[in-house]
């Protein structure tokens, strides 16, 4: 399971799963490290976490301080025991969005001073399906068809006072029309615009990291060779 906490890839990992440590600019044994925050700098591996250790790294997290460290990948004989005790701490909501093409295009979307992908929560009784395609022609004011599901996120935020896990699906899509481009300005949104794939480099240095999966997923989706049945 990978999530990210306050911008940060955290992936949980069981202790049987092979990792190559060159992956790696860190890695630490919390049954014999004492674990820091000074210690967590740019890809790190904590092997052996029990969930005492968990509660701890998860403190660390939400101090919300950091300015190195870009992934933290923890260990565990307690797998089960983790992703309970860490899905216990947040409200879980569920949203869906979309990465939108037109020919060699990608639309991006500028909101609270950050490039970002079209997405919404979903509303009752809808599929992420349904709700990606509703949310994307609402935000952007486009017409878009529904092309194959990319992957799915999870990011935690706050929210008067309480802890959220957002879940959000995302969808490759084709743009049918833009004719009727246009920002929707009351969801914080400035800015909708079609980016060449040089102009989507530059706005990924200025993104989520959260966003910047969505279009690895993507791109490997993308040159995943066909195969003939």
């Amino acid at each position: 399971m990978r999530v990210f906490i306050n911008d940060i890839s955290v992936n949980f990992v069981k202790a049987s799963k092979k990792l190559d440590r060159d992956n790696f600019n860190t890695v630490l044994d919390a049954s014999q490290d004492k674990i820091t925050q000074n210690k967590l700098i740019h890809h790190v591996l904590v092997r052996n976490v029990l969930l005492e250790d968990f509660d701890k790294l998860l403190k660390i997290l939400d101090a919300k301080v950091f300015r190195n460290l870009y992934s933290l990948t923890i260990q565990t004989s307690q797998y089960k025991e983790i992703k309970l005790r860490f899905k216990e701490q947040f409200k879980t909501i569920e949203a869906a969005g979309g990465l939108v093409k037109k020919g060699d295009k990608t639309l991006l979307i500028y909101r609270l001073k950050k490039w970002d992908l079209p997405k919404g929560k979903l509303e009752k009784g809808e599929t992420a399906a349904e709700a990606a395609l509703r949310e994307v022609e609402e935000e952007c004011g486009i017409k878009v068809s529904l092309g194959q599901k990319i992957c799915t996120t999870h990011h935690t935020y706050s929210m008067k006072e309480k802890n959220i896990l957002k879940k959000t699906t995302w969808y490759v899509m084709d743009c049918v029309s833009d004719k009727k481009m246009t920002p929707q300005t009351e969801e914080d949104i400035e800015e909708v615009r079609w980016m060449n794939v040089k102009e989507v480099y530059v706005a990924l240095q200025d993104t989520y990291r959260s966003i910047a999966h969505v279009f690895d997923k993507y791109k490997k989706l993308k040159d995943k060779p066909v195969t003939e049945e």
